[in-house]
């Protein structure tokens, strides 16, 4: 049999069994009979009398601990003395180049992925910025050379064709018109403005 749950011949189990009220009826009265007759059972129960009012007073002690009416002012104090050394400019300078290490060290040790996550998505980027601005530039050139052309074909046929004034004063009321357009549009955009 098992001894921590026994002394001589009493099961233990009977004095835990009566603390918790779980004995009822003529198991009760003679457990209180044998308490009497039993020195081991009695300071069994002494003890875990003791042990469960010792518990309960101190699970149920209701003084606590008091914070100092300052309290909030001083951890603040503290907060902004432990960060003053932030707002020099070489803690930041100090602060950004280990930023800057960490980045590189990251970028180091992503290795492959760095290449296909970073460097390719900028490549391919890269690649169609300058063909973006390929288009745009062949563009603007085409534009300037039949411009170019325009120009030289329609000054040929003023200075060199039988009704060159004729074609002046027809460019020239064109150009008007055009102008005319342009300061009625910007006389309206005025008067919306005010």
């Amino acid at each position: 049999m098992d001894l921590s749950n026994q002394t001589n011949g009493c099961e233990l189990e009977d004095v835990a069994a009566y603390l918790d009220g779980e004995m009822n009826g003529d198991e009760l009265l003679n457990f209180e009979n044998h308490l009497k007759t039993c020195a081991d059972c009695a300071t069994e129960l002494r003890t875990q009398r003791q042990l469960l009012c010792t518990l309960d007073v101190t699970f149920s002690d209701s003084t606590s601990f008091k914070l100092p009416h300052d309290f909030t002012r001083v951890v603040t104090a503290h907060a902004g003395s432990d960060l003053s050394g932030m707002r020099d400019k070489s803690e930041r300078r100090r602060a950004v180049q280990v930023c800057a290490v960490l980045a590189l060290v990251s970028f180091a040790l992503l290795g492959a992925a760095a290449k296909v996550l970073v460097f390719e998505p900028a490549q391919s980027f890269l690649r169609l910025s300058g063909i973006f601005f390929d288009l745009v530039w062949k563009m603007v050139y085409d534009a300037g050379i039949g411009l170019a052309v325009i120009v030289r074909v329609l000054g040929r046929a003023v200075a060199f064709g039988p009704h060159g004034l004729g074609t002046v004063v027809l460019i020239g009321f064109i150009l008007s018109i055009s102008l005319l357009t342009f300061l009625i549009a910007r006389y309206h955009r005025a008067q919306i403005i005010e």
